[in-house]
């Protein structure tokens, strides 16, 4: 076999029909669109629209809830907060505070505020207060012998 012999299988490019080109054609004159109306016009699409019965979005049931006042935190992950402190960034002897993390530019601003997660290895032994962290997060710390200190951990007691 050569280059000039490849075909495609018999069958598998249909050309398309022609329509608007006359009589003899099949599709000529209205080109299958039948007569007047505005689908019978070019440039027409009319989404979700079913000839006046209700649409299927509206025929839906409609779910869940979004609160309207809920908080939204910025994230912090521990491997980050290391990073920084080993770039000379965070000052790793003195308190690191939300207005730290946001001036080093670890975060871009504090939102609801901030929440510190256990993503990544924490070496250095930081003393860390912010609005809120996950367990794992304040074990990780305690364990590199740091403290982390929360909002909602000082409102509990």
């Amino acid at each position: 076999m050569k280059l000039h012999e490849l075909r495609d299988n018999p069958g598998a490019a249909k050309k398309s029909k022609r329509v608007g080109r006359g009589p003899g054609s099949g599709k000529g004159k209205m080109a299958g669109r039948g007569i007047k109306g505005q689908k019978s016009r070019s440039g027409v699409a009319i989404n979700a629209y079913e000839g006046g019965q209700m649409p299927l979005y509206q025929r839906l049931p409609k779910r869940g809830f979004n609160k309207p006042n809920r908080k939204e935190f910025a994230v912090v992950n521990l491997g980050l907060i290391q990073k920084f402190v080993e770039a000379g960034k965070l000052d790793a002897s003195a308190e690191i505070t939300e207005d730290a993390l946001v001036a080093s530019g670890l975060v871009r601003r504090k939102l609801d505020g901030v929440r510190v997660l256990a993503k990544g290895d924490v070496a250095a032994k930081l003393n860390i207060t912010v609005t809120g962290a996950s367990k794992a997060a304040v074990e990780a710390v305690e364990k590199a012998g740091g403290s982390l200190k929360t909002a909602q951990a000082a409102a509990a007691e």
